[in-house]
């Protein structure tokens, strides 16, 4: 029986991110074997603050982010043996989860509580140094917290670590409200932003280190997070309680979180425009080639996630390899290289993705009274005034044509140019250099290696300077946009519209955003070619003007997956057909015909990740989430 109690409080601690003075050689950096030597001196102690830093997210990356493949953004080929996509199809279980990862963050949180309670010992470290330090992982805490509340709903909350001969009941950890979750988070932010810098006064060595802007952005973020319905008050959660009693959901809609929301997302705003960020505009050094005023305005899109420390990068995740990325993403570029390239072609957007971008008159394609929805599948062949978006005299399907410019900058597709591969000078046709992605032709399924399987490749998360060679694949890579301008500017959108409904304000920061990408005021643009010309005029229309520009102006960059979440949309959007071309057909006739890929179901149990069983057997205080 003691043995037992010996090995349920092992577990418990492991599980809750608790700790003591034991030996942690695995998380404590080089050369340094006990918690008291890290703290002994400054460059040890540091070396433990970035072990803290080591825990952050691979956001953005296919292999460790399910926010990538775990929704009907993109989708992967089932020869390819990626794990995420079978949470896409529904087969999430509670035996061994997709994409588990609680245990990791408690080790994440037990290793911030212990550089917190141990930094004061340091002897060389000076006091503003120490400060920053202390602010930079709370900062981190709170992240932490934040990762496995949006993923699991309701947490333990480990606010400090307990030591090794805590009995059975304190290291039995219940669950916390999502109230308290939420405050405590925003609280740790709080206490760090006084003690963060400004900006970052050594970019060489420190960039992605946190600023006091990045703070403010993620607390925006958060505050958005905790007004949107899937927290602010989720009937659908209802009976979701602790053995207590404790009801873990608010249940009463407020609108005061809201108000909370718009004025964080304005704080962060205010304090980025003093700083001089602004939404990147895309300057070349030097003049060697023509551009066009499309392909200027396509390297505003892309550019603005692909280049490296930009005017409205905010915060850049370093931790994330970006070279592999693109080398997934980017098609076989060059057929004479095939054989020795390193790309794949490997994610494909979905033709519901295609079909989400708007029409070049900045509406839906459902609602342009001047687009042909109903032909969206017939083909049509490419004219001349079209050849910097399709090949001249190409024929493909109609759904390719009159299209806004990000559907052009962030897609690539048969016959579509893809601007690059060493061809900059857009005035000369055959500088231009265009896909040809059916059955067996060199971007094409039907031969080695990995192509798409829907029709479509990811264009905007590749850096138009990229080259494939004889020898293989330069990049240019770039920090993982974790957090940018635009995303700020659409939170603030989407809060303030909750708010305070569609006010001028409203839609002065959504036209921002389209300004950069091409498009008409959304007055202008509803006025004059939607059939519903005063939906900007209500909140309820502006909610959803909102929320599709939101999805397309961060398609790929691993937010549909949360969005459609918090906004309670994932029941619509994910049970749904993914649909993408014929791609194993040779003539665009039979290519360009809509097939099933996969039927998605979602219920109410997927919106939250199951907590594993195993962990529920050792802590009979944990309860499982709905469904589970």
């Amino acid at each position: 029986m003691q043995a037992y109690k010996l090995t349920l409080i092992i577990l418990l601690i492991l599980l809750s991110g608790l700790t003591s003075c034991r030996k942690y050689l695995d998380v404590v950096p080089d050369n340094v074997a006990t918690i008291d030597n890290a703290f002994t001196m400054r460059s040890q102690a540091e070396k433990y603050l970035f072990t803290c830093y080591s825990y952050i997210q691979r956001d953005g990356d296919p292999e460790q982010d399910p926010a990538m493949l775990g929704g009907d953004e993109l989708w992967e080929n089932d020869d390819n043996g990626g794990i995420y996509k079978n949470i896409a199809k529904g087969l999430q279980n509670v035996v061994n989860p997709y994409a588990e990862n609680m245990d990791y963050i408690y080790r994440a949180l037990r290793d911030c509580n212990i550089f917190l309670e141990n930094v004061g010992k340091v002897p060389d470290l000076k006091p503003t140094e120490r400060n920053r330090w202390i602010a930079e992982v709370k900062f981190l805490k709170a992240y932490q917290h934040f990762y496995l509340l949006r993923k699991y709903g309701p947490i333990p909350l480990i606010k400090e670590n307990l030591p090794v001969n805590a009995d059975v009941n304190q290291v039995k950890v219940f669950r916390a409200p999502v109230d308290s979750c939420f405050n405590y988070i925003t609280s740790l932010l709080d206490e760090a932003i006084p003690g963060l810098p400004l900006t970052i006064d050594n970019p060489t060595k420190e960039m992605g280190r946190i600023t006091q802007l990045i703070a403010l952005t993620f607390k925006a973020k958060i505050l958005v997070t905790a007004a949107s319905p899937l927290f602010n008050g989720n009937t659908d959660q209802q009976t979701l309680k602790n053995h207590d009693g404790t009801q873990l959901f608010n249940q009463t809609v407020s609108k005061a979180k809201w108000d909370s929301a718009a004025a964080a997302c304005k704080r962060a705003i205010d304090m980025a425009s003093s700083l001089g960020m602004k939404l990147y505009y895309y300057q070349p050094a030097f003049q060697q080639f023509n551009l066009s005023d499309t392909i200027m305005t396509q390297l505003n899109i892309r550019n603005a996630v692909t280049e490296k420390w930009n005017s409205e990068i905010i915060w850049g995740n370093t931790m994330m390899n970006t070279t592999h990325l693109q080398e997934l993403l980017t098609p076989f570029l060059d057929a004479r290289y095939l054989d020795e390239t390193v790309t794949k072609g490997l994610y494909s957007p979905t033709l519901k993705i295609a079909e989400m971008y708007y029409s070049s008159n900045g509406v839906p394609i459902s609602e342009d009274k001047t687009w042909n929805y109903g032909a969206r599948y017939a083909l049509r062949k490419a004219a001349d005034d079209y050849k910097i978006y399709i090949r001249n005299g190409a024929t493909t399907a109609g759904l390719n044509f009159d299209r806004e410019p990000r559907f052009y900058a962030d897609m690539g597709f048969d016959t579509g140019i893809w601007y690059g591969q060493g061809n900059y000078d857009d005035s000369q046709d055959q500088s231009l250099f265009a896909l040809a992605a059916k059955f067996k032709e060199p971007q094409g399924v039907g031969k080695p290696g990995y192509a798409t399987v829907t029709g479509y490749y990811v264009k905007k998360l590749v850096h138009y300077q990229n080259v494939i060679t004889q020898t293989g694949y330069s990049v240019s890579a770039y920090p993982w946009p974790t957090l940018r301008l635009a995303d700020l500017y659409l939170l603030y959108a989407e809060a303030l519209n909750e708010s305070a409904g569609p006010t001028d304000e409203v839609h002065t920061y959504l036209d921002l955003i389209r300004k950069r990408a091409g498009l008409p005021s959304v007055k202008d643009s509803w006025t004059q070619f939607s059939n519903n010309p005063g939906k900007f005029a209500t909140q309820n229309g502006m909610r959803e003007i909102i929320h599709q520009e939101r999805l397309i102006e961060l398609a790929f960059e691993a937010q549909r997956f949360w969005d459609l979440r918090r906004w309670k949309e994932a029941a619509k959007e994910l049970n749904a057909t993914v649909m993408g071309w014929d791609v194993n057909q040779t003539s665009a006739a039979a290519y360009y015909v809509p097939k099933k890929i996969f039927n998605q179901t979602f219920g109410v149990k997927d919106y939250f990740w199951p907590i594993k069983d195993y962990n529920i057997t050792v802590n009979s205080n944990l309860v499982q989430n709905i469904g589970w």
